[in-house]
C-alpha cells in the first residue's frame, strides 16, 4: 500500500478543553517528504516542529501532550486518531495555540476535516508493524493488559470497568478502520462526577462543558449536588438520567468504552507506522497506552534492523551442501567459513556457518571464552558472497575470488561456540571486469552480528 497525504490545505478552530483558550490547526500536504504526522507550532521565536511521535511525548495527565524544547501540543489523541483511521501517513498540522480544539468533544470533526482536504497516494510504500507471535504488555501501575496477536489487518476491542453504579463493565471494538468515522469518531470524552467536580475546584478542564463532554455519576448523586455543579459550570440546572449528564443522550450504549478506544487508536498512532494486528486492551488510558506503545516501538526498530533477515528452515533441503561448496571453493579445514547454502538469486546469496567449539580457532582466540573472530567473519561473508559471483560465470569452477577491500565493516554482537550464523551477501552493482560489490550482514537469532561492504576480484585459474 502507498502512504497517503491529504491533497489540500484546511483549517478550522475552537477552545481547547483544558487551557479553555482558543487556538487554530491548519492541515497541509505533505506530498514530497515521508516524515510522518508533524506538528508546526507558531511561536514568537518562529516555527517549532514536534513529530507525531511517542519519543515526544511530555504528559499523559488526562490528555496525550507532545512536546519539544520547551513547547507543548496539549491533547492530540482526537486528531491523531481520526488521521490514523482515514490512513493519512504524512501531514504538516499548523497550530497557533498551546491545545488541539476540543470542539464537539469527539474525532467526528477531524474526520469531516480531512475528508474535505481530500486524500491522496504518493509514491512510497507504507511500512507496516506487524507480528507472527502472541504479545502480551501489562502496565501495573494502573492494572492495564494488552495482548497482541497476529492478523493481516488492524483490529482492536477495549475493556473497561468503571466501577461507577450506572456504568460498570463495558466493551467497544472496532474491526475495520473503515467504520471508524461513523462508529468511534463521534463518542465524546468524558469523566466522572467526582473527579470533574474536582477539576472545576482546581481551575482547570476550562474548556469543558456538557455540549463537549459526558459527566458520569460514580456515585449517589442529590439535587443539591447537581445545583452545586450548574453553578460551577456557570448553569441554571443540571439535569441527570441514568448517571448520565449531558446536553444529548449518549450516541451509543457504550459510548465511553468506544471513546476509551478512540483515546486508545489516538495514542497508538503515536508508534509511527500503522498496525497490522489484533489487540485487546483491557483499562486502556493515556499513561499505559503510551507505555504501550513504546513496547512496541522497541520492537518495531528491531524488526526494522532485521527486515533483510532471510528465514532458515534447518529441515530444508541446501541449494548447495559442504561438498557441493567445496567444488566452487579452493578452501578446505580449517578455512571453509560456509556450510551450506540456502537461497540464491540473480543478486543475492544466503550461506549459513554452524560454529563448534572444535574449531581449531577457539584453541587460542579467547580460550576462556570463545569468541569467533570478527575478520573471519568477514571471511566468510566473503567466501558466500564468491559463491554466488562464480555461479554468475559461464564455467564456475575455472574462477578464482579474491578479496580486494572492506568499508564500513561493523562488529555488533558477539558470535560464540553453538551459534548459528546467517549470511547474506546483496550484489550493489552488477558485475563489471571481474569487480565484485556486495553489502554482507551476518544474523544470529534475532540479532545482526557484523556487517560491510566488501570487494573482491573474480579471475580464471
Amino acid at each position: 500500500m502507498k502512504r497517503k497525504t491529504i491533497e489540500k490545505t484546511v483549517s478550522t478552530s475552537g477552545i481547547g478543553l483544558h487551557t479553555g483558550e482558543k487556538s487554530v490547526i491548519t492541515l497541509r500536504p505533505m506530498p514530497d517528504a515521508n516524515k510522518g504526522i508533524v506538528f508546526v507550532k507558531k511561536t514568537p521565536d518562529g516555527d517549532v516542529e514536534i513529530k507525531a511521535d511517542v519519543k515526544n511525548v511530555v504528559t499523559t495527565n488526562r490528555s496525550t501532550t507532545l512536546g519539544k524544547d520547551g513547547h507543548q501540543i496539549k491533547t492530540t489523541e482526537h486528531l491523531l486518531a481520526a488521521a490514523y483511521a482515514l490512513g493519512i501517513d504524512d501531514m504538516y498540522i499548523d497550530i497557533e495555540g498551546d491545545e488541539i480544539p476540543v470542539l464537539d468533544g469527539s474525532a467526528a470533526p477531524f474526520c469531516s476535516l480531512i475528508r474535505e482536504a481530500g486524500i491522496m497516494e504518493k509514491e512510497a510504500e507504507k511500512e507496516f508493524f506487524a507480528v507472527d507471535k502472541v504479545l502480551q504488555f501489562n502496565f501495573d501501575e494502573t492494572d492495564s493488559e494488552y495482548i497482541v496477536m497476529p492478523s493481516e489487518y488492524f483490529e482492536a476491542r477495549v475493556l473497561i470497568d468503571f466501577e461507577s453504579p450506572y456504568v460498570d463493565k463495558q466493551f467497544a471494538e472496532i474491526l475495520d478502520l473503515r467504520t471508524f468515522c461513523d462508529e468511534l469518531a463521534p463518542c465524546r470524552t468524558f469523566g466522572f462526577f467526582s473527579e470533574v467536580e474536582k477539576l472545576l475546584d482546581q481551575g482547570l478542564i476550562k474548556g469543558g462543558n456538557l455540549d463537549n463532554a459526558v459527566v458520569i455519576a460514580d456515585k449517589d448523586i442529590s439535587k443539591e449536588d447537581l445545583d452545586r455543579f450548574a453553578d460551577k459550570l456557570g448553569l441554571d440546572s443540571v439535569n441527570m438520567e441514568e448517571g448520565i449528564i449531558s446536553t444529548s443522550p449518549l450516541k451509543f450504549p457504550n459510548e465511553p468504552a468506544r471513546h476509551k478506544l478512540l483515546d486508545f487508536i489516538g495514542d497508538l498512532s503515536l508508534l509511527g507506522m500503522p498496525v497490522n494486528a489484533r489487540i485487546i486492551a483491557k483499562k486502556p488510558g493515556h499513561k499505559a497506552n503510551l507505555a504501550f506503545a513504546k513496547y512496541l516501538k522497541q520492537i518495531a526498530v528491531k524488526q526494522r534492523k532485521l527486515k533483510g533477515k532471510p528465514k532458515y528452515d534447518p529441515n530444508a533441503e541446501p541449494l548447495l551442501n559442504t561438498v557441493q561448496i567445496m567444488e566452487l571453493l579452493p578452501h578446505r579445514f580449517p578455512f571453509l567459513l560456509v556450510d551450506k547454502i540456502i537461497e540464491m538469486g540473480e543478486d543475492y546469496v544466503v550461506g549459513v556457518k554452524n560454529l563448534t567449539y572444535n574449531e581449531q580457532l577457539f584453541q587460542g582466540h579467547f580460550p576462556g571464552n570463545p569468541v569467533f573472530p570478527g575478520v573471519l567473519q568477514m571471511e566468510a561473508l566473503a567466501q558466500t558472497g564468491g559463491i554466488l559471483a562464480l555461479t554468475l560465470q559461464k564455467n564456475p569452477k575455472g574462477w578464482d575470488t579474491y578479496f580486494l577491500k572492506m568499508n564500513n565493516v561493523r562488529f555488533k554482537n558477539v558470535a560464540q561456540p553453538g551459534d548459528t550464523l546467517i549470511m547474506k551477501m546483496e550484489l550493489v552493482e552488477p558485475i563489471r571486469r571481474g569487480l565484485v560489490h556486495m553489502k554482507g550482514t551476518i544474523y544470529c537469532g534475532d540479532k545482526i552480528i557484523s556487517e560491510g561492504d566488501l570487494m573482491a576480484q573474480i579471475i580464471k585459474k
